[in-house]
């Protein structure tokens, strides 16, 4: 487990493709990392003895201006999936935003998975996801840095909309 390094970013995007079976997730991380909302700090990749097994990053976002991050994509090869790539990598970003002094994270998938790091429904905390919707699927999770009085509307970074 490690930062992403500039020479990776087509084996990632050959990752998301695999990971997911479809070029969105790809597409994303490249449009993220092409943008303002690019946070090097807050992106890492995995290996399972010497091949790139996932990989993870956290862009930025916002909660009514607030700086905030956004986590996803998350993606783990179909062949190393179900032994802990994905909970190893959560692990990490989590860490590192944290050690950044990140507020909080945001991000869209199952209660079920992401609910053992900590996160819970926005609504928990009186933040709006960008799409009605997303319902219970629209989570957040405090770091040490959060306050209180961060509410309102959740914005994930452009390239999500740009990209689908």
């Amino acid at each position: 487990m490690r930062r992403e390094r500039r020479g990776e970013r087509y084996g990632v995007h050959g990752l998301h493709r695999a990971a997911f079976g479809r070029v969105v997730e790809a597409d994303l991380v490249d449009a993220l990392r092409g943008g303002k909302s690019w946070v090097q700090e807050l992106s890492f990749v995995a290996f399972v003895g010497g091949d790139l097994a996932g990989h993870v990053v956290a862009s930025r976002a916002w909660v009514s201006g607030v700086p905030v991050v956004g986590l996803g994509p998350l993606g783990v090869l179909p062949r190393f999936q179900r032994q802990g790539v994905g909970s190893a990598l959560m692990h990490t970003v989590l860490g590192a935003a944290e050690a950044l002094g990140e507020p909080l994270v945001g991000l869209l998938g199952d209660p079920g998975f992401y609910g053992r790091f900590g996160f819970r429904p926005a609504a928990d905390y009186a933040i709006v996801p960008e799409e009605a919707a997303w319902g219970r699927h629209f989570q957040v999770r405090e770091l040490a840095g959060y306050d209180p009085g961060i509410r309102g509307g959740f914005v994930y970074a452009a390239e999500f909309s740009a990209v689908g």
